[in-house]
């Protein structure tokens, strides 16, 4: 019987006040634990999200684009194309609906008290690790090996890292321009919204986002943005500051080497600088912008056809400052989703300590538990 567009229709507003029946009776009870409040907004999320594909399927019914809605409603009037013939679109309908029932004797109406008790009950499969607890804890151990293999990193304990990756501002802008850091804020960024939207599934991340996206804005526009207020400043004065290799840390040719070729070329060619000869002469030629401004460079120095550092200041600039601009912005997104899940980073602190205390036994049963 659901063969007719009107049928559909029809089904799809009625699974709509359903899912919005069972939504309310699901929030009405309150949950006896973390774990069953957890599993009761995922239940609650599923639902939304199957309301809006039912919404998104009948808007695109209601607007009929070819016509096949109008002409259905035309053909239960009994309107043909040689007239109107009522007592035939009667007598098709009640074909249609015998042939329907003939083919499905054990049709019943479904009990949505039967339906509800069942989908009350059901458990969501949500991924956690061992670690997150079914989301009481983060598990950052991956980014924390890459915070202290870093540059930008030190030497911490993973307790010591829970206290500190929420403040990136402490750490210099000099380091975070680096491609290292921002893969390193890649990953925190994504482990962070995945864990938010596993634990809290019925906030809507991108409406905060969007928030944080126009503040963002307007403090990077004004110079504001915690961290990297000075960096603007700083790079107009310096075109050399934006290769994409950090001279800071080398003290000598062979060590700048070690970056290898590619590399080389790739941070000689933002300055326009030549290109050529051995990995020697790159990291020689590389090396002598690290204490000597490119407009006092000897021409000799630069590519073929570049105007000198006049042409390097207004065109490799600008494409840097764009990426150190979503740098901190993946920097300010995370220190948003750091104050909503503040409550979850304080239990991790308190759970690394406590297990320092712990023996195997003891673990295992609060693991269980």
């Amino acid at each position: 019987m659901s063969s007719t567009l009107l049928e559909v229709t029809r089904a799809a507003h009625e699974d709509v006040e359903r899912l919005e029946r069972l939504i309310v009776k699901d929030l009405q009870n309150e949950p006896p634990s973390s774990k069953d409040r957890l599993y009761q907004s995922h239940r609650v999320r599923n639902n939304i999200d199957i309301i809006i594909a039912s919404t998104e399927k009948l808007i695109e019914i209601y607007e009929d684009k070819d016509n096949a809605r109008k002409d259905e409603i035309a053909a239960l009037g009994g309107q043909t194309a040689t007239g109107i013939n009522v007592f035939s679109a009667f007598y098709d309908r009640l074909k249609e609906i015998r042939e329907y029932h003939r083919k499905h004797p054990a049709a019943r109406v479904v009990d949505d008290n039967e339906e509800y008790e069942a989908l009350l009950k059901e458990e969501p499969v949500i991924e956690f690790s061992g670690e997150e607890a079914l989301g009481r804890y983060l598990d950052l151990h991956e980014l924390f090996n890459q915070y202290i293999n870093s540059k930008f990193g030190g030497k911490i304990e993973y307790s010591a890292y829970l206290d500190v990756f929420s403040h990136p501002h402490n750490i210099p802008w000099k380091l975070k321009s680096t491609r290292q850091y921002r893969e390193y804020m890649e990953n925190l960024l994504e482990y962070l919204i995945y864990f938010f939207q596993r634990t809290e599934p019925l906030q809507d991340l991108d409406r905060i986002f969007s928030k944080v996206e126009a503040e963002f804005e307007e403090q990077w526009a004004d110079g504001q943005v915690q961290g990297w207020q000075k960096q603007g400043q700083e790079n107009e004065d310096d075109p050399a500051q934006h290769t994409v290799v950090d001279l800071d840390y080398y003290s000598t040719v062979e060590e700048l080497m070690e970056v290898g070729p590619e590399k080389l070329k790739e941070a000689l060619t933002a300055l326009g600088l030549k290109t050529g000869g051995t990995v020697q002469q790159r990291a020689e030629r590389l090396f002598l912008t690290k204490h000597t401004p490119l407009e006092k460079l000897d021409k000799k120095h630069f590519a073929k056809g570049s105007r000198g550092p006049e042409q390097n200041g207004s065109t490799a600039v600008p494409q840097d400052i764009n990426s150190l601009k979503h740098v901190a912005l993946m920097e300010t997104k995370m220190k948003k989703l750091c104050d909503l899940l503040s409550k979850t980073i304080e239990q991790t602190k308190e759970n690394v300590v406590k297990k320092q205390a712990l023996t195997y036994e003891e673990m295992e049963q609060e693991r269980e538990e």
